[in-house]
């Protein structure tokens, strides 16, 4: 068996009061495939030492610009190979940019930038560069998302005609002063998208990854319920696809009693699917005209793609954090393949560039919609 040395990872963002920067620090370390060695954890030097030192980084490789740290990783000898970008999303672009430079890789959180000019920018970046980019929408690396990709693509459903997929929550019913929810709140940090920045992308990778079908054209209502809120809170879109099939989405942030409630369910001619986050490890198939299957992970049958996201027997549960040591386990490997000049493994499912492109242009046409009056619009290419 290879032996692999863990791959030395830098993280830009995610000091104390963030909850994704451990979030994503417990995914890194699951499989033991990442040291965090170095970081730029926070903008002030003084929280930024406190971060580093509390999640047990050596002083001097702790930074509060994150140019810096690229530049001065790049130049050691034992700098870091790989970066985090844990961040508000209007750094998103610059900080992934200024690591690619150096010919380091980035693992970034979503949504890919703040805007669609910035996506094709990093585009250019990462075709141009020699680094590797990829982007963490975890959800698309729980075991039973895997086996029902799969069972879409080997065509049991037959003909898709309808896809429905939702993502609720209510922590931002009412005004809020955290420190998450004002940058959410802030076209300034997050970007041109509230809720279908947020949750919105998510939901739209899933039922694209799932499904393995882009829309074509669609129509968004958007709706910012909280006074004085200036990004949409809540959002209803059609979407039709080239197929003739149609789809519906909703996101919303102001859902109560709803903590994270993310579902997706797709029909076909010969039968439909149906998965939700609050029971992660249990996917529905039914067949029409026969009773319903309850497919539990790593149950008997269950494929590769499935076991292979798998860490624990079944009945011990997995589920988010897991779901994104996944995608880092993945992205390490593609990593190593790229550092041995090998072709990236063709089992790969780690979200990257395109995903971030389509969720970029799916808030820029739910806008684009919204200002027509949640008109038709087309989903450009």
């Amino acid at each position: 068996m290879t032996r692999h040395v863990p791959l030395r990872l830098g993280m830009v963002g995610g000091g104390d009061g963030a909850m994704i920067g451990n979030v994503h620090r417990i995914a890194a370390r699951l499989d033991g495939a990442y040291e965090l060695v170095a970081g730029a954890l926070s903008s002030t030097p003084e929280k930024a030492a406190a971060s580093a030192a509390r999640v047990g980084l050596a002083p001097e490789r702790s930074y509060s610009d994150y140019n810096e740290m690229a530049a001065t990783e790049a130049a050691r000898p034992d700098g870091i190979e790989v970066v985090a970008v844990c961040t508000p999303n209007h750094l998103h672009a610059p900080v992934a940019m200024a690591f690619l430079a150096q010919g380091i890789h980035v693992i970034c959180d979503k949504p890919m930038t703040a805007t669609l000019d910035q996506a094709r920018d990093l585009a250019t970046a990462v075709e141009g560069g020699r680094g590797l980019f990829f982007l963490t929408h975890n959800y698309s690396a729980y075991p039973q998302i895997r086996l029902a990709r799969e069972i879409v693509a080997r065509g049991d459903l037959g003909a898709i005609r309808l896809v429905q997929v939702e993502y609720a929550q209510d922590w931002l019913t009412e005004a809020s002063g955290s420190k998450q929810a004002e940058w959410r709140g802030d076209p300034a940090r997050a970007g041109d998208g509230g809720a279908i920045g947020d949750i919105g992308t998510h939901a739209f990778q899933l039922a694209r990854f799932v499904s393995g079908m882009l829309p074509e054209r669609i129509a968004a209502d958007l709706s910012s319920f909280v006074p004085g809120r200036a990004l949409d809170d809540n959002a209803h879109v059609l979407m039709r696809y080239a197929s003739g099939a149609r789809g519906m989405l909703w996101c919303s942030q102001v859902a109560p009693g709803t903590e994270n409630g993310l579902r997706l369910r797709i029909y076909g001619e010969k039968g439909g699917l149906e998965w939700a986050h609050e029971t992660p490890e249990t996917l529905w198939h039914t067949p029409f005209g026969e009773p319903a299957r309850k497919l539990r992970r790593a149950g008997p049958g269950s494929p590769e793609a499935a076991l292979a996201a798998s860490r624990v027997p079944p009945g011990h549960p997995e589920g988010y954090l897991e779901g994104f040591a996944n995608l880092y386990t993945e992205a390490a490997a593609a990593i190593r393949a790229h550092q041995t000049g090998k072709a990236l493994p063709e089992t790969l499912l780690v979200p990257g560039l395109a995903d971030g492109i389509e969720g970029l242009r799916f808030i820029d046409a739910c806008l684009r919609s919204q200002s027509d009056d949640a008109g038709w619009v087309e989903l450009q290419s």
